[in-house]
């Protein structure tokens, strides 16, 4: 399944000021049976958002039916930190997420988010903590400018690895770039 195409992402916030939110804590080890991105969303964020008895709580920062209109995430430093686990995206898209922002995030969550249509975006700690202060906020990202504006006039740039841009602009990830250049390879190849 091919990422939708990340041109402009105008939406809200959802603001999570903890630091060192990790894999496990995104989606928790039990809930990593499947193969399968559908239906994970259900389960992001599981131990934040229910009981153990399986109720929800009520003092939870992330809604039990998605994140609806808020579909940026705005964390703590150090997001994504623990295992390597390529659920941990799918859950946060499948939960309703499209971008995650932060002044940390760390490196092979970001590479798997990237391979997986969900931006992550490093911002300066001053426009980190002006957005943790701002929960709810209308925000748009452009990653064609690679600029993030929020309806209060927070503005700030940011950077993400060239090949990664290309595939979320054009909605493939790594291997579906390759395939859209099949010809291309097909044909320099036949030709040395």
């Amino acid at each position: 399944m091919q990422p939708d195409p990340f041109k402009r992402l105008e939406a809200r916030t959802l603001v999570v000021r903890q630091s060192n939110i990790d894999t496990d804590q995104i989606i928790p080890a039990r809930f990593l049976t499947t193969t399968t991105r559908e239906g994970l969303g259900a389960n992001a964020f599981y131990d934040w958002r229910y009981t153990a008895d399986d109720q929800p709580k009520n003092a939870s920062p992330f809604p039990v039916a998605g994140a609806g209109d808020r579909q940026v995430l705005v964390a703590g430093p150090n997001f994504g930190c623990g295992s390597s686990r390529e659920h941990a995206p799918w859950a946060l898209l499948d939960y309703g997420f499209r971008a995650v922002v932060s002044s940390d995030i760390a490196d092979i969550f970001k590479s798997n988010s990237l391979k997986n249509g969900l931006l992550p975006v490093e911002v300066d700690a001053e426009t980190h903590a002006a957005l943790l202060d701002r929960p709810g906020v209308a925000i748009a990202i452009d990653l064609e400018e690679c600029t993030l504006t929020t309806e209060d006039g927070i503005e700030a740039s940011f950077t993400v690895e060239p090949f990664a841009r290309r595939c979320l602009l054009d909605g493939v990830d790594p291997l579906g770039h390759i395939l859209a250049h099949d010809a291309q390879i097909t044909a320099y190849e036949a030709a040395a």
